[in-house]
């Protein structure tokens, strides 16, 4: 069932997305050569404790996943697509470091996500993750009342192919509100024009992956969680919580 938010609910999922931001502001500053993803972790959750906030993703279980989630922030790096688990692994210079944060506070949920590269940089790395900003906030823009969810895939699907990455089938955005994953699902393919029509109070998370060498599918490590090219390549993913309003997309995980 998809449940739209009234303004009051709107801002405060705002609240929750600031923390988010927050976080992802201490990882970009704390993600150098020689730290540890468990490092990273460990950070998240101070930083959610100082804002009263409750990390979404420890301890979560889906319906695909063998074992709760482990960590506080989802960390995958280069050839990993999203759901990294952090780990004591060192960062090395040229990895390329996809995060993902989802907090808690006061019953509503901030999720968002960013790529980066930590030290020296390829070119070949620092194009994919602007293509996939670039998409992200093309379906941003695509998001307004009265277009549809096919239009927020168009939107998303257009840049990355058109750019020669592959993406990863089945793998979207979705609603978000009390609980992090709600309906509807945002895919990041998809046919303009098509699927639910978006109307103001439609809450959800728009965030595309991209993988580097194309379309050669993905592999899962036996933690059941990881995800990964199946080719090796590299991926990034994006993520931004918007509410749809009538004055047009609102990004609420913003610092």
């Amino acid at each position: 069932m998809i449940v739209k938010k009234s303004a009051r609910e709107i801002d405060a999922l705002r609240e929750a997305g600031r923390v988010v931001a927050r976080v992802h502001l201490a990882m970009s500053e704390a993600a150098q050569v020689g730290t540890t993803l468990r490092e990273l972790d460990e950070i998240a959750h101070q930083v959610m404790r100082d804002h009263d906030a409750e990390p979404a993703f420890l301890g979560y279980q889906p319906h695909f996943a063998p074992t709760p989630f482990p960590g506080v922030i989802c960390a995958s790096v280069n050839d990993v697509i999203v759901h990294g688990i952090p780990s004591e692994t060192p960062l090395r210079d040229g990895d390329l470091l996809s995060i993902d944060v989802g907090c808690h506070l006061d019953g509503w949920v901030g999720d968002a996500a960013r790529s980066f590269v930590v030290g020296t940089p390829w070119p070949e790395d620092e194009r994919l993750i602007e293509r996939t900003w670039e998409a992200l906030y093309a379906g941003i823009e695509a998001a307004r009342p009265g277009n549809r969810i096919g239009d927020i895939a168009e939107a998303v699907g257009t840049i990355g192919r058109g750019s020669g990455y592959g993406i990863p089938e089945g793998w979207g955005g979705h609603g978000v509100g009390r609980d992090m994953h709600e309906e509807p699902s945002v895919p990041n393919e998809g046919v303009a024009g098509r699927g639910l029509k978006l109307k103001p109070g439609l809450v959800i998370a728009i965030e595309p992956m991209f993988m580097a060498g194309g379309d050669d599918g993905v592999s899962v490590d036996d933690d059941g969680w990881t995800i990964r090219t199946a080719d090796g390549s590299r991926a990034a993913h994006c993520e931004h919580t918007i509410a749809i309003t009538a004055d047009g997309p609102r990004i609420l995980t913003e610092p």
